[in-house]
């Protein structure tokens, strides 16, 4: 027969759960501190960031929120019509964007010079080479109907 002693003797079953606020050795607050939010039953505090983010405006104003790439400085292009290109240009010229600011067709100076589109309003019969401008599919049309020619800007 063994002899067990009082120091020797080891736990059949797990260990109950402390759980809190229910009397026993902690009692009064329970471990909790005294009063507040987190001293009640069921606290969750709210993320601090959160009334944060809430507090910043939302999309006020133009130009606000909005994507890195749209760059509201620069100019819109300018629309030449195939009349205006027949009125200011004589036969065989070559039109840049360089020869439009010149002649006051388009307004802007230096880097906040607007684009030129050329668009297929109008009529034309002069020959014209085209440089460096972006043309619309009915203008292409009408100027290489009258044996003018439309070439992409020069790379530097």
């Amino acid at each position: 027969m063994t002899t067990t002693s009082l120091h020797t003797l080891s736990r059949t079953t797990e260990r109950k759960s402390m759980r809190v606020g229910r009397g026993g050795k902690r009692g009064k607050t329970a471990g909790r501190g005294t009063k507040g939010q987190s001293a009640r039953a069921g606290n969750k505090k709210r993320p601090e960031l959160r009334d944060i983010i809430k507090k910043l405006p939302k999309r006020r104003g133009y130009g606000k929120n909005r994507a890195y790439t749209v760059d509201g400085t620069i100019p819109d292009a300018v629309a030449l019509t195939l009349t205006k290109l027949a009125q200011y240009f004589e036969p065989g010229t070559e039109i840049t964007q360089k020869a439009c600011a010149e002649l006051g067709l388009v307004k802007g100076r230096g880097k906040r010079q607007p684009a030129v589109k050329i668009v297929g309003t109008g009529e034309i019969s002069k020959k014209l080479t085209i440089v460096g401008i972006s043309v619309t599919a009915s203008a292409r049309e009408a100027i290489e109907k009258a044996g003018g020619t439309i070439t992409a800007a020069a790379s530097k």
